[in-house]
């Protein structure tokens, strides 16, 4: 005898590259500053993306958002925590913690994507560190527990996000974290730039590994006087 879940079919698979619509969002880039930062923030606002840029000085972000143009505005980091939907976390390792510790009420029910790479540097050159909590992504997640926490962005090269020469930035942006949703969105965000591609890579418990790769890429540039990114293939 047959019975009616016998012959339930299981729903189609979800496409992994179906990605939401993040044009409207607006993007709030904590450490927007600095290199890394104002990189992502001009390539986001190129993009059509509205962005704003956070700074311990609000009068330092409007000074940096006005070099960067493309609507790009600044604000202190609250602020800028505040109005935005999704936060980039882009600032140095060794003011990773109290930044986000200070910033855990305006970044409550955030989309918070952490870039951030613990790096020592030496006469041998740069090296991976081990933060207690496993990663700067699981830190973050372990600071803001009321927010939505990822890990991505962290193998770009500053240089040649800011030079307006660079038409197209060649590489794969590894995303991590724990809800399908979330990384989805990252990874649509990832993609408005041209040339890059946000690739699903696991779980924060990975992200470790993900962060200590730019202590090798460094090596790499280096050697080959290069900017070197990633690209994952067959997917």
């Amino acid at each position: 005898m047959t019975t009616t879940d016998d012959h339930a079919q299981k729903p189609p698979r979800k496409d992994p590259w179906e990605l939401p619509d993040v044009s409207g969002l607006v993007v709030g880039v904590l450490g927007g500053t600095g290199d890394q930062g104002r990189g992502l923030a001009y390539r986001l606002a190129l993009a059509g993306q509205k962005v704003i840029i956070g700074s311990r000085a609000a009068e330092r972000a409007a000074g940096a958002a006005a070099e960067i143009g493309h609507g790009v505005e600044g604000a202190d980091n609250a602020e800028c925590a505040r109005r935005s939907d999704v936060v980039i976390v882009a600032v140095p390792w060794d003011g990773h913690k109290a930044l986000l510790a200070s910033l855990r009420e305006d970044l409550t029910g955030k989309l918070v994507v952490d870039c951030v790479n613990p790096l020592g540097f030496d006469k041998k050159g740069a090296y991976a560190l081990t933060p207690e909590e496993g990663s700067a992504a699981e830190q973050a997640a372990s600071l803001l527990p009321d927010s939505r926490v990822t890990a991505a962005f962290h193998h770009l090269s500053a240089v040649l996000l800011q030079d307006p020469a660079v038409e197209s930035i060649d590489t794969d942006v590894l995303v991590l974290g724990e809800a399908r949703a979330d990384t989805d969105l990252v990874q649509a965000l990832a993609q408005r730039i041209t040339g890059m591609r946000g690739v699903f890579a696991g779980r924060l418990r990975n992200a470790h590994q993900v962060e200590s790769l730019v202590a090798n890429l460094i090596s790499v540039n280096r050697r080959y006087k290069a900017h070197a990114g990633l690209r994952v293939t067959d997917v």
